[in-house]
């Protein structure tokens, strides 16, 4: 790669280190941004930031870690801490807000954009998600320079390999044999996602499901779950906001409702 005109990427330094450290560090920010938003209703950036050479190894998930926890890494992962400390440092009534405000200065930064589509919390509808994917795709360019580990930290993905684990049920589901590239069968699938009616959203979730329950040697009422109708019947009967969960089809929302109702079934 021609590096010599490529955007420099930056991500927050307390992201860098070894596992404790960089606990400590994402703990500290976590506590530093909710005084930060209670005195002023914002986020600041991080305090403290670092370049990634483009080929730099994020890891993504504690998967990929190993036991090499005393070496130091740029372990994205931890991150998630951080949104305990702030439902820590915020009053209960404020949190909805708060999360909301967070998500979206998140999404305006490329690491937040890269952690809210990899590791994305709750909720996940099809708008919030939309919003998500749209967010990396914005900051794609940039993202490309670094390397992802995310099931083993031997396996070092692409950006487009990454998304393509993590997302291609998803691209199917809403945009069936669509381009081949990743990003632009990403960017059609946000485009039909951010407009979806109910309808749509079934369709897609529904396709999403027959396809895990193809796969998934864990599911034990294969046939009943495997049935288009019964699944649809299933889906219809959903109070709305949890539909709106699955509205996305994010297959590990997916999948969770799949084993519920697994589950169910067994005790019937």
């Amino acid at each position: 790669m021609n590096t010599e005109h490529s955007p420099v990427l930056e991500f927050p330094a307390m992201l860098y280190g070894t596992k404790a450290t960089t606990r400590r560090k994402v703990s500290a920010e976590g506590r530093w941004w909710a005084r930060q938003y209670l005195e002023t209703g914002a986020f600041p950036q991080p305090r403290q930031m670092r370049q990634v050479p483009p080929g730099e190894v994020l890891v993504m998930h504690a998967g990929a870690e190993g036991f090499d926890w005393a070496l130091p890494r740029w372990r994205m992962h931890v991150f998630i801490e951080v949104f305990t400390r702030l439902d820590e440092g915020v009053p209960k009534e404020e949190r909805s807000r708060m999360s909301d405000a967070f998500e979206s200065f998140c999404l305006s930064t490329p690491w937040g954009a890269l952690d809210h589509a990899v590791s994305p919390p709750p909720p996940h509808s099809a708008v919030r998600m939309a919003n998500r994917l749209a967010s990396l795709l914005r900051f794609w360019e940039v993202l490309q320079g670094p390397r992802y580990a995310f099931w083993s930290f031997d396996q070092k993905y692409t950006l487009e390999e990454l998304m393509d684990d993590i997302y291609r049920k998803t691209l199917e589901a809403w945009c069936p044999g669509g381009p081949a590239p990743v990003r632009e069968h990403l960017a059609l699938t946000v485009e039909r996602m951010a407009r979806a009616t109910r309808e749509d959203c079934e369709e897609a979730v529904l396709r999403v499901m027959s396809g895990i329950v193809e796969v998934d040697t864990d599911i034990k009422h294969r046939e009943v779950l495997g049935d288009p109708d019964f699944l649809r019947e299933r889906l219809s009967a959903l109070p709305p906001n949890k539909f709106e969960e699955l509205s996305s089809a994010y297959k590990y929302e997916v999948a969770t409702q799949l084993s519920d109702w697994d589950r169910e079934l067994g005790r019937h």
